[in-house]
């Protein structure tokens, strides 16, 4: 993977940022042919020590404390004075619009692998659904994933699961890095993301937090005034208001913190490779599924650019559908198709 020389030019318009050299694997790092199986050339598992940036451990405690404190609220859940069918029907609904349309399509295909590309406010858009996931801001998510690409399974790799599960599912987010938390990697690996000037705002002072904070706000304030409509009190209001902000922010970002997570963690031990990446990357049902098609990621490490991460006619990928919907309706374009399409193998 190639990586351009750091630059100090000025913002550049939607169509220079998105001409970035990409962070996947090129035509030449990964020969796709008719021999590839199901199965693949699973590695062989061994043991790696967590990243050198990372020790010693030092726990980064706003992410510790953040998270803790999001799987508390969510807990809330079970009070029953806080159950409405409304707020479930926005749980569910919550982990497409901010999950996939947040984290899949806009963090993941679009910004980190430019597999695609939409008007820049339909971006926007999306990338503000991803911030309401509580993930980091997203030239810091773009850059740790880029790093995993880069280093996927060997000792720098920010999240594998070779130093132990627990880690690659959510350690690695409450330890410090000294790469990822470093200027100098923003400049490597995110520098096209922080050319846009929103996404540069959303960097400095916490402003990604504040904007998961309004998302709290405006559930709550939808959800009093539909209650306060519906049951004529104030008390109903108020009740039907906190229960949105339970179910449809709280107990949404954990599903979607976990969902996120298990690709890192389970999609590195459990299941099948189509293709022979190098690495312990796999495809798994369950994640795949759950996830909306990340969970296709053997695929995925073998053509990180490809908008689509099934390849297979039973790999069911929505996210794929999604931006397949998009270019339809002229909202998307330059849309990048798994190579192995391309030689009739799809």
């Amino acid at each position: 993977m190639s990586i351009a020389e750091p630059s100090t030019s000025a913002p550049q318009s939607d169509a220079a940022r998105h001409a970035q050299p990409h962070f996947g694997a090129s035509a030449e790092t990964v020969e796709m042919s008719a021999a590839e199986t199901a199965t693949g050339n699973p590695q062989v598992l061994r043991r790696l020590d967590a990243p050198e940036a990372t020790q010693p451990l030092r726990i980064q405690w706003p992410y510790l404390i953040g998270i803790g404190g999001v799987h508390l609220l969510s807990l809330l859940a079970f009070m029953p004075w806080l159950f409405s069918w409304t707020g479930v029907m926005w749980t569910v609904a919550g982990l497409y619009i901010f999950g996939t349309l947040g984290i899949n399509l806009c963090y993941h295909r679009l910004l980190t692998h430019q597999g695609f590309k939409v008007p820049l406010w339909l971006e926007h858009v999306f990338a503000t659904l991803g911030v309401c996931c509580l993930q980091d801001a997203p030239a810091r998510w773009v850059l740790i994933h880029r790093l995993h690409h880069q280093h996927s399974d060997e000792q720098p790799d920010p999240h594998s699961p070779l130093v132990n599960f627990l880690w690659a599912h959510v350690g690695w987010v409450i330890f410090t890095n000294r790469d990822v938390n470093n200027l100098n990697t923003y400049e490597r690996y995110a520098r096209d993301i922080l050319r846009d000037p929103y996404y540069k705002k959303l960097e400095r002072n916490l402003n990604w937090v504040w904007v998961y904070a309004a998302s709290i706000a405006v559930f709550y304030l939808a959800g009093a005034l539909v209650g306060g409509l519906w049951t004529g009190s104030l008390m109903g209001g108020v009740q039907l208001g906190l229960s949105w902000v339970v179910w449809g922010v709280f107990v949404r970002t954990v599903a979607v913190w976990h969902i996120t997570w298990s690709v890192n963690s389970v999609t590195h031990v459990w299941g099948y490779q189509n293709y022979d990446t190098g690495e312990n990357s796999r495809n798994n049902w369950l994640v795949g599924l759950w996830s909306n098609g990340e969970g296709w990621h053997n695929n995925h490490h073998a053509d990180q650019r490809a908008a689509a991460h099934g390849h297979r006619w039973w790999e069911f990928d929505i996210t794929w559908l999604t931006i397949r919907a998009l270019e339809r309706v002229g909202l998307a374009k330059d849309v990048v198709a798994p190579r192995v399409w391309t030689k009739g193998q799809g």
